[in-house]
């Protein structure tokens, strides 16, 4: 059973390779090709195939295994697969004979048969003979496959027998022929199957085929087969043939002819060749090695084929072949990138055409590598040519290899370079003189477009030369150029109309009447028209200047990093904090002192005779003072040119310096030594603070009759100390024997040891707590921004001074001087400030004097002081200083002349300083300038003070009757008198013709002189009816009026006049509110720093509404609101006598714009301008109602003349009016709003919409404004990503109010381009904020509808918080879709930045307070809206804060106090009084009593 279950082996056939052997007699000089044969078919791959097989061995080869000393080789056997599928094994064995390397005999073997014999045989045998492989083999058969033939016998059982039919070597053809039939003779006697191998046909002879061919046909059922070993051509033929022939089952043999199967053979090598190629072809590194692609590719199939059919050696032939194209091409590459670049090399080494056109490529050659930039271009490599080095590796370095330029191709390249500079120079030569024919033709304006401009220069020469590219890019920049300094030219039309623009005040929003008035003035001035045809970016810049000046910063500022206020924090930044290192570096040893350094500064022997005094007065150098020894080292110094070197050393660094004098030579000896220190300690900085040595000066006591001028020389050192800002130690009275006493050198020595502590406190390293106060005057310095000097000029009066340091943290802007102005040491704040910036501290701050400066070069400099000084109030004191080169430009300039006396003429008119600044002039750049300055201030410093706490009050019991109501808060008074501490009533009342109004003040009384500090005289100026030593600052008690009936027949001034202007006032639109603080910030809680909405409707129950009362009486006791005034009539034009002001004690300030003629005029200038378009009809009415009501003012004094009278209320109220008009007007009034009140009873709550334009997207239904693929309006979503995107974490954000005029340009330009970037539009982020709110403020529905608000009510007081929460959500799912996602989206977005609240300090409650009158629009005319508002906000917090349970199915997020309390019944009054120049914090609405009137007009 298990013989019957093996498989059956394949049958095994043995198969005999005979034909010509022998000598060389015999066969030749080559054999027949046996051993080929044999080797292709037993090893047919190429790698295995041997050409070369020897016979003649040496007789220890023939003696080898393989060999074994038969002349027979055993090759091996072979599985061959028949076509029918049938394997059978064919074991090779070659009849040869063996040759003698020694005797060329064959070698003597056991069979001594000749070959003839010997092939024929059919049994062999050989006992452990090996396989033979290739002729290498024998002698090293260990290194070989070892392989023994079966048993060592077999029995052959074919024959092939080869026949050479090439041309041989040195062999005939018939002798082989012959040979060859004697050997078929033998082979047939074996009546084994014999097949014909006609081998070599590859180098065939045709006869020699043909004798073979018919040779075999003589032969009965003799096979030739045609064959060729080199090529593997039918060598598996023969044998499977003769296979066919011992198993007859197999079938008939098929031959095949050479030439097919040679074609069918080389057409499977060239398959295989092309799939090899294309492997290779992946290889795209010239660096790789065959190793490595080798090892690869070796299991790749294609890789296989190729190398079992043409071997490894042609397979790496074919690789370094591909390799060698790989790296040419990468040379070749490489040559065309060098040449590419040699015009970018000639152009840096060879830019200009004057210096190569004229040289040849040699003397070029030579130019270069002349150049510095030479080795930045070119490499010089040590071999050549560069494609043979390893220069083409280095990819990185890009670097022309200087052999490539000996070529033909870069002299080419050169020759182009000098044609294409030459073709280049003309063209920019065309270019250029077509730009000037551009500037040229004078009607080009800008924003013009090419082809209205073409048409006039299509005959030009340059033009037909250029490029239409050329002419429109030449163009384009002509444009660039005159639109740019169009908007320039602009930009300075709108400074130099300031006045225009800074009549509102901070925060505002231009009305349309004030936009029409702007664009009436400006449209007659030629630098408006010019940019007639750029219209949109005319209004943009008009609108970003509007926006700049009601909404003044520094980061807005339109001059950029040239902003006043940057460059001033760069320039104290770096100055002041060098002047304290180096004081601290100084000082850093002196804390507690206990040696003083003194250096004592005489002539003619003084100084000695001082130190000698005070040693006398020392024991063993050690000086007591007030209880504390002091080691004193005393350096006198009596010379007349001291240098640094000889004062300040490394061991002796003086504390103070000790300056005595006698006589007037000595001391103009010390002013001049003195002077000559301090120049040379700042030229040379070589310590810059040796001129801050404090200096004291001390009279020398006389013995003589010199005493008589001891008053002079008194006088005369006051007032050098006064200059050098120093204490002046005098003699002390009676009589002493000695020149010096201890007096005077205690009081120097205690001078020295306060400056040295002052100067430790001013650089003191320990943070303090000052505050402003502690400055005893405030001054503010203000200069323009852009304007045509440094702001180190204006400010080194200051820095360059001893006494100049740091103010405290926080004030980047601020520096300290310390001056001794009169008998004492001041400490004076100066802040520097931009004028923009100045607006702010002019209308909220305490201000003792402004130092304003302008360019005596730039009109739109005096234009912005201008427009600054005229709000100032008069009683500040004000210096003017002008700024240019050098005073000779004032004779040779007429723009700066004119400008320089404008500053000084409008400094006459106010009573103020005026002053000069010169960049070429280091005298004019003294602090002394502004003694004067400042002396003038601090006189004044008690009236300024009183004044600015009076107008604070009043303001602060002002209500204005605004579109926008103020909050109550406005409302109370508050008592701020520092001597009052007995009073708590209301502060003095003041006139309302004081109030805006002054007469021309009258010349100066110039009979009172004051010496200056150099000696000189000059008159004290003061303000007309001020007296400050007479003030009194207890503020007396109101005066209640007496109730008089008003008189209507008044000849001088009508007491209706007064009714007039205060309804007037009431009613202007432009009157801010008042800044005044109302409580201090820790009395009120944070979290209710926000208004609500309910803050503008109602009134403080204490405000009185009785407003204007105006009785007869000889003592007239006028009632206006909160404020009541003593007026005596007099025999003056207007009413008014001198006495009622000084009845009083003081007048109320005015502003300087009603001082100065200059300021006046210009205001009034634009009101002529704004209405000298008006129709003759409108004209006429005018001036007929002029005459009628109104007393028209006196042209030659503009004081009494209406000002601005085009606004709502006016500042100057020195006006008449008509009775019977206001009568009329009050009714009309009255009317209005009872028709308004009926209709609102009919028609539903609908507020205005904020915008003055129409819109076809704002104030739309939301509806239209979404689609089902966009549930949100583009408009929300581009403003909610970009405050995510950059301002998310913005501290106030949705509660800090963005620019107004921001806001609605971004509006317009939305309507415009609805795909506009709000990135590209460089706004804020609370101007965007401010836009969104606007957005949903306009809609004609509110986001949460009217009809959910009871519910939402009713759900919100649901005690429990899970209930309470569930019924909110299904509210929400009432509204309708579109509401509902743009509703989660928004709130949605407003989680999000409360998740930022300790950044941006906006809670969800803070957001909510904000947010929830916008999405609600509550109707506050409706009192359940009054009573309800707290609540309604708290439902917008539940809604911020729940976000994800409302919306997203989120958890319930854990909060406290998610509904506030009911507001209190009556709270009372809950604010105290506090100090000015705090902001208040705003009052809530439940702290107002509910009892007042509502808003008529019910607007929020």
């Amino acid at each position: 059973m298990m013989a019957k279950n093996k498989e059956p082996r394949p049958p095994s056939y043995t198969i005999s390779v005979v034909g010509l052997s022998g000598t060389e007699k015999d066969k030749g000089n080559c054999g027949v090709g046996k051993s080929c044969l044999c080797n292709r078919f037993v090893r047919s791959k190429a790698d295995e195939y041997y050409p070369e097989h020897t016979s003649v061995l040496s007789t220890i080869d023939f003696g080898g295994r393989v060999v074994n000393n038969d002349h027979f080789l055993y090759w091996g056997d072979i599985i061959l697969n028949g076509e029918d599928g049938v394997e059978c094994k064919i074991h090779v064995i070659e009849q040869t004979e063996f040759i003698d390397d020694q005797t060329f005999l064959p070698h003597r073997s056991t069979n001594l048969q000749p070959y003839i014999k010997r092939a024929a045989a059919s049994k062999l045998q050989s006992a452990e003979k090996l396989m033979y492989i290739c002729t290498d083999q024998l002698g090293l058969e260990q290194d070989f496959e070892q392989k023994q033939m079966p048993e060592g016998k077999l029995s052959v059982d074919g024959f092939l027998l080869c026949i050479d039919v090439s041309q041989g070597c040195n062999r005939k053809f018939d002798d082989q022929l012959k040979f060859v039939n004697n050997l078929f003779v033998q082979l047939s006697k074996s009546k084994k199957p014999v097949i014909i191998a006609a081998t070599k046909c590859d180098e065939c002879v045709d006869h020699y085929l043909r004798e073979v061919q018919a040779f075999a046909s003589n032969k009965k059922n003799l096979l030739v087969v045609e064959t060729s070993a080199r090529f593997n051509v039918n060598i598996e033929t023969c044998f499977t043939a003769l296979v066919q022939m011992l198993d007859k089952t197999r079938g008939k043999p098929k031959i095949i002819p050479y030439l097919d199967a040679y074609k069918t053979q080389r057409q499977l090598v060239v398959t295989a060749t092309d799939k090899f190629e294309k492997l290779v072809q992946t290889v795209r590194d010239y660096h790789a090695t065959w190793k490595t692609v080798s090892n690869k590719l070796k299991n790749h199939p294609d890789y296989e084929e190729y190398i079992n059919l043409e071997g490894t050696r042609k397979a790496r032939n074919t690789f370094s072949k591909h390799i060698e194209q790989l790296k040419q091409e990468h040379i070749r590459k490489r040559r065309e990138e060098y040449i590419n670049t040699l015009p970018r090399a000639f152009n840096t080494l060879l830019p200009n055409l004057e210096e190569i056109e004229h040289l040849n490529w040699s003397e070029a050659l030579k130019l270069m590598e002349k150049r510095a930039d030479f080795q930045l271009c070119f490499v010089v490599l040590e071999k050549t040519p560069w494609d043979e080095t390893d220069h083409i590796d280095k990819i990185n370095d890009r670097r022309i290899p200087f052999d490539l330029l000996s070529t033909l191709e870069a002299e080419k390249v050169y020759q182009n370079h000098v044609q294409h500079l030459i073709s280049e120079k003309r063209r920019v030569e065309m270019k250029e003189k077509f730009k000037k024919t551009l500037e040229k033709i004078q009607f080009i304006s800008p924003g013009q477009p090419w082809e209205e401009v073409m048409c006039f220069v299509m005959e030009d020469e340059a033009f037909k030369y250029i490029t239409e590219a050329d002419s429109k890019e030449v163009y384009s920049r002509h444009q660039r150029e005159i639109v740019e300094k169009a908007k320039e030219e602009f930009q300075e039309m709108l400074f130099e109309h300031s006045e225009l623009f800074y009549d509102l005040d901070l925060n505002a929003t231009p009305s349309s009447d004030k936009m029409s008035e702007i664009h009436t003035v400006l449209s007659e001035e030629p630098r408006y028209k010019a940019l007639q045809k750029l219209a949109p970016d005319r209004e943009s810049l008009l609108l970003k200047h509007i926006g700049f000046v009601y909404h003044p910063t520094k980061e807005t500022c339109l001059s950029g990093q040239n902003c006043t206020d940057i460059k001033v924090e760069q320039l104290l930044a770096s100055s002041l904090l060098q002047l304290d290192h180096g004081r601290l570096r100084l000082y850093h040893d002196s804390t507690n002192i206990d040696k003083v350094n003194l250096f004592i500064l005489g002539k003619d022997g003084l100084a000695q005779e001082l130190a000698n005094e005070i040693r006398t007065q020392s024991t063993d150098d050690e000086y007591a003072l007030d209880g504390k020894i002091y080691e004193l080292d005393l350096r006198p110094f009596d010379a007349k040119s001291p240098y640094l070197s000889q004062l300040w050393t490394a061991a002796f660094k003086p504390h103070g310096c000790f300056c005595v004098f006698n006589s007037i030579e000595s001391l103009n000896f010390i002013g001049e030594l003195i002077g000559k220190i301090r120049t040379e300690a700042s030229q040379i900085r070589k310590d810059k603070y040796m001129a801050s040595l404090p200096f004291t000066l001390i009279l020398a006591n006389q013995r003589d009759s010199i005493s008589k001028n001891l008053p002079i020389l008194r006088h005369q050192g006051q007032q050098l100390a006064n200059k050098l800002q120093c204490p002046f130690v005098d003699v002390p009275a009676g009589t002493y024997p000695r020149k010096f006493n201890e007096t005077q050198i205690k009081q120097a020595l205690r001078g020295v040891l306060e400056s040295v502590k002052h100067n430790l406190d001013v650089v003191s390293p320990v943070p303090t707590n000052k505050d402003v106060s502690e400055a005893d005057l405030r001054i503010v310095m203000c200069a323009m921004c852009g304007d045509p000097f440094s702001v180190d000029l204006i400010l080194s009066p200051f820095l360059d001074s001893h006494s100049c340091s740091a103010a405290q943290a926080g004030q980047n802007n601020s520096l300290m001087l310390d001056k001794i102005i009169g008998e004492k040491r001041r400490r004076i704040q100066i802040t520097i400030l931009s004028y923009h910036s100045s607006i702010g501290v002019r209308k909220d701050e305490l201000v003792h004097g402004y130092i304003l400066v302008y360019s005596a070069k730039r009109k739109a400099s005096m234009g912005m002081l201008r427009a600054f000084l005229s709000e100032v109030q008069d009683t500040i004191p004000v210096q003017l200083v002008a700024v240019t080169d050098s005073q000779a430009d004032f004779f040779e300039n007429e723009a700066i002349k004119e400008l320089m006396t404008e500053g000084e003429h409008i400094a006459t008119e106010i009573t103020a300083k005026f002053t000069a600044l010169y960049s070429l002039s280091q005298y004019h750049r003294q602090t002394e300038v502004f003694t004067l300055f400042f002396s003038d201030v601090l006189e004044k410093k008690n009236m300024i003070e009183n004044s600015y706490l009076s107008d604070n009050t009043r303001e602060s019991t002002h209500q204005s009757e605004d579109v926008f109501l103020p909050s109550p808060r406005d409302c109370f008074p508050y008592n701020n008198y520092p001597d009052s501490d007995d009073d708590t009533e209301a502060p003095p009342p003041y006139s309302p013709i004081g109030d805006d109004v002054q007469l021309l003040p009258t010349p100066s009384d110039r009979s009172r002189y004051r010496l200056d500090l150099e000696g000189n005289e000059y008159p004290i100026h003061s303000t007309p009816n001020c007296h400050d030593h007479e003030r009194n600052h207890k503020v007396p008690p109101p005066i209640k009026p007496k109730p008089v009936v008003p008189k209507t027949n008044v000849k001088k001034l009508d007491p209706n006049l007064l009714k007039t202007i205060e309804a007037g006032i009431g009613k202007n639109p432009r009157k801010q509110t008042s800044r005044v603080p109302l409580a201090h910030p820790e009395d009120m809680d944070p979290s209710d720093n926000y208004a609500e909405p309910i803050d503008t409707i109602f009134k403080q129950k204490g405000c009185s509404d009785e407003i204007y009362v105006v009785p007869d009486d000889s003592q007239n006791r006028i009632k206006i609101r909160n404020s009541f005034v003593n007026n005596t009539q007099g025999d003056e034009e207007n009413g008014f006598s001198d006495r009622t002001s000084k009845s009083h004690g003081e007048r109320r300030p005015s502003k300087y714009k009603y001082k100065s003629k200059t300021l006046f005029s210009k205001a009034k200038s634009y009101y002529r301008r704004t209405h000298s378009d008006a129709s003759d009809d409108e004209a006429f009415t005018t001036s007929k109602t002029k005459r009628k009501g109104r007393h028209r003012g006196s042209e030659e004094d503009p004081l009494l003349s209406p000002v601005e009278t085009w606004k709502g209320g006016i500042d100057n109220p020195a006006i008449t009016s008509d009775q019977e008009l206001d009568d009329k007007k009050m009714k009309k009034k009255i009317h209005k709003v009872k028709e308004d009140k009926k209709k609102k009873k009919t028609k539903n709550f609908n507020p205005p919409t904020r915008r003055n334009w129409e819109s076809n997207y704002f104030g739309m239904p939301l509806q239209d404004l979404v689609t089902a693929e966009k549930p949100i309006p583009l408009f929300v979503e581009k403003c909610v990503e970009f405050i995510e995107d950059t301002g998310l974490c913005t501290e106030g954000l949705y509660r800090v109010s963005g620019n107004k005029t921001d806001q609605d340009n971004i509006q317009k330009q939305f309507d415009q381009d609805h795909n506009i970037s709000l990135l590209s539009m460089e706004v804020t982020v609370n101007a965007v904020a401010g836009a969104l709110k606007a957005f949903f403020a306009d809609l004609p529905d509110p986001l949460i509808p009217y009809s959910l608000h009871p519910e939402l009510l009713e759900a919100a007081k649901i005690p429990d918080k899970t209930e309470r929460l569930h019924a909110l959500k299904e509210i929400v799912k009432k509204f309708h879709p579109v509401n509902y996602d743009v509703f989660r989206y928004i709130i949605t977005h407003l989680n999000r930045v409360s998740q930022q609240n300790k950044i941006n300090l906006m809670t969800a409650d803070n957001l909510s307070i904000c947010f929830w009158p916008t999405l609600m629009r509550p109707d506050f005319e409706k009192r359940e809206f009054l009573s309800t508002t707290k609540i309604h906000q708290s439902v917008v917090e539940t809604f911020i804060q729940q976000c994800q349970f409302f919306f997203y199915n989120g958890e319930i997020v854990e909060m406290t106090n998610t509904v506030a309390p009911p507001p209190p019944s009556n709270p009372g009054q809950l604010v105290e009084p506090m100090v000015p120049l705090q902001l208040p914090p705003p009052l809530q609405p439940q702290l107002i009593q509910p009892q007042l009137q509502t808003d008529p007009l019910g607007i929020i």
